[in-house]
């Protein structure tokens, strides 16, 4: 899919094929005020991607490099959190302030979020005192995230609106294709890049510049493209806020999207318990190169990119909640494979299967999250979705670092995995023992 595209002669000919497959995705003709929006939304996604595979992955080992420990990697993750969950009812609420949705996505997430990016690339020429180095990339970083998170309400509200509930499924499919398919270039071309740059310069932190050089660029792509997007016309919301006693009453009526946000808040927790620490695992104790560690975090998008389609047409055959319900299962497991690893290389046999359940949860976890949210209050229950989630990633990662230095990664992997067990259980019990019992009266009538 994306060989066809990038074959193309010229970036005519790239839109058209884009235009067309689009088309293939929805089974009718797209008049031109739905199909703009999606063909630049796409765009918009891939070109972040591309610059989020660029710098993610490599921003904890960046401070590394400096002298970091476990426990400052894990305030890095933490403090990112701690910030982006305090900008999300504020990004939700003023809305109007700035005059719709796709403004605030251009203003924090298109422009301040990828400005400071610039800020990390120039930090070994501000800063030549490692402590003060490390500091000052966990506050970008989480400044990074506080701009994000400040215009998710809106992006995940417009989303909604440019994306058709019919095709939502097969369209989210097509693009995480193409998304997995950059993360597998671009993040080990990242850390070979890295690897090369200070190797070529003898400077340690050249190629981290380079990378994050490349993200910005990147970004400020996809930053333009998501300009041309058309806002299609303002729900309510956007032009007025509901007051906070009404948003109550909304949310109150919505049990099973409260129940899903509980849930949420469990898994993420266990979840985000280990998440920093693989790669600070895998550059520590197992001896790792960044261009190894690279190569190895493109096995689960690589995993991802043949599973995708599969996902899809299995989300569409089974549905979001049975989908979810059998990967979040399933996925406990991993963080026990990390207990017995004593070389990098084995790490390929835990992110092959992990790549497939990871691909089917967070498909089915993203279109419940637009089927449940109430439409009346979408930015707001976006907004309180995603503050349970940085919740537990401003907790998790303090946690374990903790754990890491004190009890050393084992301890992390494993708590990791009892916690997300515990969020895939709350998930079965708050929303699909509901789900199934719903359809199972809806069935029943239909019989009488």
């Amino acid at each position: 899919m994306m060989i066809h595209y990038l074959s193309a002669a010229s970036p005519r000919r790239i839109v058209q094929q884009l235009d067309r497959s689009l088309t293939h995705l929805s089974g009718t003709p797209l008049d031109p005020a739905t199909l703009r929006p999606l063909r630049w939304f796409w765009l918009d996604s891939l070109f972040a991607n591309i610059s989020v595979a660029f710098f993610a992955t490599y921003v904890p080992l960046y401070a590394l490099a400096y002298g970091a420990t476990n426990a400052q990697v894990g305030q890095l993750a933490a403090v990112a959190s701690l910030l982006a969950m305090t900008a999300l009812f504020p990004g939700a609420r003023l809305i109007p302030f700035f005059g719709g949705r796709k403004r605030v996505v251009l203003v924090f997430g298109g422009g301040v979020a990828r400005i400071l990016l610039l800020a990390l690339a120039c930090l070994p020429w501000l800063a030549s005192d490692p402590a003060h180095a490390i500091i000052a990339i966990i506050l970008l970083n989480g400044l990074i995230a506080f701009s994000n998170s400040f215009s998710n309400p809106a992006w995940t509200s417009l989303t909604a609106d440019i994306v058709p509930a019919q095709m939502r499924g097969r369209f989210f499919a097509h693009r995480g294709q193409a998304l997995n398919l950059v993360s597998l270039s671009v993040v080990p071309f990242a850390g070979w890049l890295i690897k090369a740059g200070n190797g070529v310069t003898g400077q340690p932190f050249a190629g981290y510049q380079l990378v994050f050089l490349l993200a910005f660029v990147t970004g400020a792509v996809a930053t333009w493209c998501y300009s041309r997007i058309d806002e299609p016309a303002a729900p309510a919301e956007t032009v007025h806020t509901l007051a906070l006693m009404e948003i109550v009453r909304v949310l109150r009526r919505s049990r099973l999207f409260l129940g899903f946000v509980a849930a949420t808040l469990i898994w993420n927790l266990g979840f985000q318990i280990s998440l920093p620490f693989f790669n600070v695992y895998l550059a520590g104790p197992l001896g790792a190169s960044t261009t190894t560690i690279g190569l190895l975090n493109a096995v689960m998008p690589l995993t991802a990119l043949f599973s995708q389609r599969w996902m899809g047409r299995l989300i569409d055959r089974r549905g979001n909640v049975w989908v979810l319900t059998a990967c979040a299962l399933a996925i406990p497991i991993f963080p026990l494979f990390w207990i017995l690893v004593t070389a990098p290389w084995q790490v390929i046999f835990i992110n092959i299967p992990a790549g497939i359940f990871w691909t089917g949860l967070n498909l089915a976890a993203f279109n419940l999250l637009l089927e449940l949210t109430p439409a009346e209050a979408r930015a707001d229950s976006a907004a309180l979705y995603q503050f349970m989630v940085a919740g537990a990633m401003v907790l998790g990662p303090l946690l374990g670092g903790y754990l890491a230095d004190a009890y050393g990664f084992n301890a992390t992997f494993g708590v990791s995995a009892v916690g997300r067990l515990l969020g895939a259980l709350a998930f079965v019990w708050w929303v699909a023992r509901p789900v199934r019992r719903q359809k199972h009266r809806q069935d029943s009538a239909a019989i009488l």
